[in-house]
């Protein structure tokens, strides 16, 4: 099994490129408790897409610390890897977005591998849950959304963003982008609209269980996108939409698999403190070694 780690955001609203940033106790960033919590559960391959002015640095730095068992891809996301044939506003500099940053591992991932953000800390338990999903041979053909409870998502330093789910039993129907989300006297407030939410539904974390053949269809999708006004200004192809179309084409069922964890991230700076108390708290408990790799 293989994780996907994207490391490729600027961190416009935390100040600097929060996932190259130290949150352990002994400096460690978020996205290694990722991995050490992966390889614990079985995951043999670690990928990361990155800046390409950080992949020497981070391929170094990681290869001093995974177990020596565990193989290791540093993967640039670049503007100029596009489909062939394609063309793109040559003054562009913000990257592709997500879905671009999954298909830019296509030459690396061969088989089933879960995708999530290295700049926010998942839980031990949601990495179990993942392994148990792609060992399940009942599940061979289907992709998996990791579901954390809106509630226990969100930021006390301003609005978040997150994919609030809508579910037919255990299986996914539909992910909605709600792109300001904030407490609201017991619930949960869309600063955009007013919609009110229970607090108790699921979210998606950017924490996706998929399989090699999406990254064919990235590959269609993004030719078309790069062909229309989409990409114009900032554009971007985001990974929850392109699961949203292949389910929709029926070309796959996506479960949702409850993480059973507790989830923080650091959207702002303000997060920092919070993650370092969380993460010093699990060290004293047992929970995770000091130093991490030993």
């Amino acid at each position: 099994m293989t994780l996907l780690l994207m490391a490729g955001g600027f961190g416009s609203r935390y100040g600097k490129l929060k996932q190259f940033d130290g949150f352990g106790p002994n400096g460690e960033f978020l996205m290694e408790y990722s991995m050490y919590d992966a390889i614990q559960n079985g995951f043999t391959h670690i990928v990361v897409v990155t800046h390409k002015d950080s992949v020497e640095k981070i391929q170094s730095y990681l290869r001093e610390r995974l177990p020596a068992h565990v193989a290791l891809d540093v993967v640039p996301q670049v503007i100029e890897d596009v489909p062939a044939g394609s063309t793109y506003d040559p003054d562009r500099s913000k990257p592709w977005g997500t879905a671009h940053a999954v298909w830019a591992a296509r030459d690396v991932i061969k088989g089933p591998f879960g995708v999530l953000n290295a700049d926010d800390y998942y839980g031990q338990q949601a990495f179990a849950e993942s392994a148990g999903f792609f060992n399940d041979t009942s599940h061979t053909n289907n992709y998996a959304l990791v579901a954390y409870r809106l509630d226990e998502t969100l930021s006390t330093h301003g609005s978040v963003s997150r994919g609030v789910s809508e579910t037919d039993g255990n299986m996914l129907k539909q992910v909605t982008e709600r792109l300001k989300l904030v407490p609201f006297e017991g619930q949960v407030k869309d600063e955009e609209d007013g919609t009110l939410f229970k607090g108790d539904e699921p979210v998606s974390m950017n924490f996706w269980l998929c399989r090699a053949n999406i990254f064919d269809f990235i590959e269609k999708r993004f030719t078309e996108f790069l062909a229309s006004s989409e990409s114009e200004g900032k554009g971007e192809i985001y990974l929850p939409k392109i699961v949203q179309e292949m389910l929709d084409a029926e070309m796959i069922g996506v479960a949702v698999v409850p993480s059973n964890s507790q989830w923080f991230g650091v959207t702002y700076s303000d997060d920092k403190e919070f993650a370092q108390k969380e993460l010093a708290g699990k060290v004293d408990k047992g929970l995770y070694p000091s130093p991490l790799w030993g």
